[in-house]
């Protein structure tokens, strides 16, 4: 058995400012106050600061890449750089994503997905794949290749969805497309996110997509039309739309801060999902890295296609709470319903992952007051700390 104590727990129950969570089995045993605390005999104790954070660990629903590797790199060995860069960063569980390229580096992506456990040594859990395209539009393509897009279809979709041993659980696409709504409703029949993303949809495009079953908005603002006075656009429509969660990348430069807020004060936490969009020079130097067979050119926070088109992020999702809480001024319970109850609820998991509840999955992110990453658990396990305690 392993407790965390004395710190801010942010539990499912409430917020306890001095507060413990135990952790049996790889689940998580009971929390609440100090002051209630009787911890079982020879139980390993962490004694944290009276400033630090425990929240539940972060779930990333778009993420491309970190240290070196990417999905597209279709190597289990790539898999598990990006399972092990993240719990450096908080994020215990998450979607790797793939990118639009040609129908065969698809298809070899989901199936190495298919292969990889969805439990990683040492690493963030595997919660299935995010498919971005190729069902896009080419007047929105962002950092996609247009010239490998198709027209959505329910049969070729079914038939990746075949390759990746059932592990598909989001999809992005332009519902303005031919085949768009079919393919939405099968999806959402199938109990997979239809996500509204790199669109040149009107208004009344996206509500009926809604109606057919699109919940999500990729990335809210980019790779999409945006708002204007005569036609509130795919931007306007999700941020009216309460049936439609946002994923926002919190890096003040995909957005600007003033447009994270404005998407905060619209769609209020529990609208919002914090991604990182990141791609695979996440955590390394500045240099030229590819990205589905393109050079990106990363500087800085930056990462740029050589004609000046962001491509991806390196976002790590404890900057992205960090940012969201100096742009917005949100509550660290907001943070938690942004960074982890909203993503598990869309994956359909929030009865094992999400919240720090008594029965779920010990997934817990302890962050410091000034938002750098102190130890993060999976199921359980010890997999990064700052401190050296790791066993």
């Amino acid at each position: 058995m392993l407790a965390l104590t004395h710190a801010a727990v942010y539990s499912e129950s409430g917020t306890f400012k001095q507060g413990y969570v135990l952790i049996k089995e790889g689940k998580i045993a009971e929390t609440g106050p100090m002051e209630k605390a009787d911890l079982p005999e020879g139980c390993i104790e962490i004694r944290l600061d009276e400033t630090a954070e425990v929240l539940p660990g972060m779930i990333d629903l778009h993420i491309h890449g970190a240290g070196g590797a990417d999905v597209m790199d279709g190597d289990p060995a790539a898999i598990q750089t990006m399972a092990e860069q993240l719990v450096r960063e908080g994020t215990t569980c998450f979607l790797p994503t793939t990118m639009t390229s040609a129908k065969s580096e698809i298809e070899r992506a989901l199936m190495n997905l298919a292969d990889c456990t969805s439990i990683p040594v040492n690493g963030a859990e595997i919660a299935g794949i995010h498919l971005e395209g190729p069902f896009l539009s080419p007047k929105r393509a962002g950092a996609q290749l247009p010239s490998h897009f198709v027209k959505p279809d329910a049969a070729l979709f079914q038939s990746w969805q075949e390759l990746s041993g059932g592990k598909i659980k989001q999809v992005t696409l332009a519902p303005e497309l031919d085949g768009e709504l079919e393919l939405t409703r099968h999806l959402s029949e199938a109990g997979i996110i239809p996500s509204i993303g790199h669109s040149d949809a009107l208004f009344q495009e996206v509500q009926l997509a809604a109606d057919a079953g699109a919940n999500q908005a990729t990335h809210l603002f980019n790779g999409m039309r945006g708002l204007h006075h005569r036609e509130a656009g795919t931007a306007g429509a999700v941020l009216l739309d309460k049936r439609i969660r946002c994923e926002i990348i919190a890096d003040g430069i995909h957005v600007a801060p003033e447009m994270v807020q404005l998407a905060y004060r619209l769609k209020g936490a529990e609208g919002i999902i914090l991604i990182t969009d990141s791609m695979r020079a996440k955590g390394l130097e500045d240099g030229t890295y590819d990205l589905g067979g393109q050079s990106v050119y990363v500087k800085g926070n930056r990462a740029e296609l050589e004609s000046g088109a962001l491509a991806g992020s390196v976002l790590k999702m404890n900057e992205a709470v960090k940012n969201m809480r100096a742009f917005t001024g949100c509550s660290t319970e907001e943070i938690v319903r942004m960074a982890s109850v909203n993503p598990a609820k869309q994956l359909g998991i929030f009865d094992r992952k999400g919240s720090i509840a008594a029965g779920k999955d010990a997934d817990l992110t302890v962050l410091s007051r000034e938002g750098e990453v102190l130890l993060t658990i999976c199921r359980g396990e010890m997999v990064y700390d700052k401190g050296g305690r790791r066993t």
